[in-house]
């Protein structure tokens, strides 16, 4: 987006700044909304909105949607919180930190992986590598509808 909109250091600095003193003022009403409808609900909110900003990125033509989305998307991201609120409410706490150590290694891979891939992506054509993010946004509100919706659930199919 800097290079297709030519964004400069001063507006890529007033980005950040709008989006962590929205995040600041957000993020603890997320967490509470996440209490409150579940992580299923809040999964799949997430999940759909983020298919619709990375198609928006793809077909975006003017600075100022690409800066909304960016935000849009941030906010969104907030909502990642829910996984971590779901495995606390499924693990076993003794299997916490093993599945953690796991699940960061599988995350640094993937870290590292998907930036080399997208970026062969980006140099055909950069609208493809938001067309794949969205299609991996659309896999993981599939997967998210896994989640339960009660503790209880969770505990009955842990046996």
């Amino acid at each position: 987006m800097v290079e297709k909109f030519g964004y400069g250091v001063t507006e890529i600095t007033a980005l950040f700044m709008l989006n962590h003193v929205i995040n600041l003022y957000l993020g603890p009403k997320i967490g509470a909304w996440i209490g409150r409808v579940g992580e299923r609900r809040a999964l799949t909110l997430e999940y759909s909105g983020l298919i619709l900003v990375f198609i928006g990125y793809a077909l975006v033509e003017t600075a100022e949607l690409a800066a909304v989305l960016y935000v849009v998307d941030h906010l969104f991201f907030a909502m990642a919180i829910a996984l971590k609120t779901y495995f606390q409410k499924i693990a076993d706490p003794k299997d916490i930190a093993g599945s953690m150590g796991v699940s960061f290694s599988i995350n640094h891979i993937a870290a590292v992986v998907i930036p080399v891939i997208f970026g062969m992506i980006w140099l055909y054509n950069p609208s493809l590598v938001f067309y794949a993010g969205a299609t991996i946004a659309a896999l993981s509100l599939i997967l998210s509808q896994f989640v339960a919706t009660n503790h209880l659930e969770d505990q009955s199919n842990r046996g």
